[in-house]
């Protein structure tokens, strides 16, 4: 059943491993690094445990029959797209749409897998079970799973058994018969530190000789020998909630993930020393189009913040009216509305299998994720080109008001008709935070890649456009004439003005 904000608080004070600041944290929930990203996802939690949001939000387990998150739900329909998204958005509005690996995103994976377990099953039946088992153990005590899918950036020109280390990228260092050993690392762990499990695999390419990655695995935070380095806290540099409200409350952070030999029991092992099955988890079941479908409804809510912050600043600024803002403001606007739109046409172009699962349409999400690395920097810069000068020309910190030379100063010359001092400052603090701040570039990068390298996700959309469609419509042209004019029975007589020469 779902969770309280407080039980999933009370569930990450165990014995993880989690490397900041040159030590080692004693309690994320209350380190300054985690513990505002720790509160935000607490009300995620809160919202879906809620019974007043339940029809919404949750559905009855399939095995328990109690409410469970909406976002672990198998579709098998077009409208059980609908209801996910309905309810995905939901979730992505409580954080702004700036947490991507919140608890709603690997669900989507654990669901695909579950969905098409007869693609594990290839490697023996038991691999198929321990897929439902987990997907069903995480599902009905609404846990959250991060996971870590691609190799550290040691030496990407060779594969991983050529590395001058064997145990560089994570993988099998010792079999047992109740289990494996892993060693080596992966990477991009986002939210590992305040989540339940991880869930490491591997999406590159893999070659022959590489088995040893060929792998996927859960692993609880709190496994012996599991150790998470995280990226320097945005939060923890964030003087006050007023100067960095986006990323005082929303920085999931990233990690790298150390593995110094982590047993796992083969219960928890769904994919074991096979390349095939290692690719085939991936674009044989509808795992990767579910996880980046949750991904573009948390994206087009971003989208939506940005253009309403547009909205905002022009009509502060006293431009909303002018015909090149409003222009701005509907470019803006048409990108958010594209990727809304593009959204619902997963569903409405939905693929039910033959196995009765209901697969999002490839074509629509991978167009989103091929046009989304170079759009989002663009509408960045649109967004800075409306500030002016507005977002860099602010108070220092929120204590400034404290001081009444300073504050009589500030309430004098940084203010707008219509908008004191104080609530024109935090509209730009806000701006900023979006736009500008390390948080800002950091959000810029990651949703230039966090599908995957950009010349890939072209490639990919290149292998799931209709391409036979639209060679038809080639030949369809093509069809009927000549040099010498129309054939006969084309449907245009002679002397219509269409004869050769």
């Amino acid at each position: 059943m779902t969770r309280s904000g407080k039980e999933y608080i009370a569930g990450l004070r165990d014995s993880r491993r989690v490397f900041i600041n040159g030590e080692f944290v004693d309690d994320v929930t209350t380190h300054p690094a985690f513990r505002g990203a720790v509160a935000s996802l607490a009300r995620v939690y809160d919202e879906a445990h809620d019974p007043a949001n339940a029809e919404v939000l949750t559905y009855p387990s399939p095995t328990t029959g109690e409410p469970v998150n909406r976002a672990f739900l198998i579709p098998r329909s077009e409208e059980d797209l609908r209801l996910r998204r309905v309810a995905l958005r939901r979730q992505a509005e409580t954080t702004l749409g700036l947490m991507g690996r919140g608890p709603e995103h690997v669900a989507g994976f654990l669901a695909g897998w579950a969905a098409r377990s007869d693609v594990f099953a290839a490697a023996g039946d038991e691999y198929a079970d321990r897929v439902v088992r987990f997907y069903e153990h995480v599902r009905d005590r609404d846990l959250y799973c991060s996971y870590a899918i691609v190799p550290p950036q040691i030496d990407r020109g060779k594969p991983a058994h050529q590395q001058a280390d064997p145990h560089l990228y994570a993988g099998v260092k010792e079999e047992r018969p109740d289990g494996v050993v892993l060693a080596g690392a992966q990477m991009l762990g986002t939210g590992a530190a305040i989540s339940d499990y991880l869930v490491l695999s591997c999406i590159v390419p893999l070659r022959p000789g590489d088995e040893d990655q060929a792998i996927s695995v859960a692993l609880p935070i709190g496994a012996e020998g599991l150790k998470i380095y995280s990226r320097r806290s945005y939060a923890e540099a964030a003087t006050s909630v007023y100067d960095y409200p986006l990323a005082s409350r929303f920085d999931e952070t990233d990690a790298l993930i150390v593995l110094d030999d982590v047993f796992v029991p083969w219960e928890r092992v769904f994919v074991y020393r096979n390349l095939d099955i290692t690719r085939d988890q991936w674009n044989h079941t509808p795992a990767h189009l579910l996880g980046n479908n949750q991904a573009q409804i948390r994206f087009s809510v971003k989208l939506d913040l940005l253009a309403g912050l547009a909205l905002r600043v022009a009509e502060m600024n006293g431009t909303a009216a002018l015909p090149p803002v409003r222009g701005t403001l509907g470019e803006l606007a048409a990108h958010a509305a594209l990727v809304s739109g593009l959204v619902a046409a997963q569903e409405q172009n939905c693929r039910i299998d033959e196995h009765g699962v209901a697969w999002p349409g490839a074509a629509e999400a991978f167009a989103v994720m091929t046009l989304q690395s170079d759009f989002y920097p663009k509408l960045l810069t649109i967004l800075r080109d409306l500030c002016g000068g507005g977002v860099i020309q602010l108070p220092s910190a929120a204590a400034d008001y404290g001081h009444p030379e300073a504050r009589a100063d500030l309430e004098r010359y940084v203010q707008s008709p219509g908008h004191p001092s104080q609530e024109r400052v935090k509209l730009l603090k806000l701006v900023w935070d979006m736009v500008g701040s390390e948080f800002a570039s950091r959000h810029q990068q990651y949703e230039m890649f966090y599908a995957g390298a950009p010349f890939l996700v072209r490639t990919r959309m290149s292998q799931v456009y209709d391409f036979d469609r639209a060679g038809a419509l080639v030949d369809r042209a093509l069809a009927g004439y000549g040099v010498d004019g129309f054939e006969a029975g084309d449907g245009f007589e002679a002397g219509d003005g269409f004869e050769a020469g």
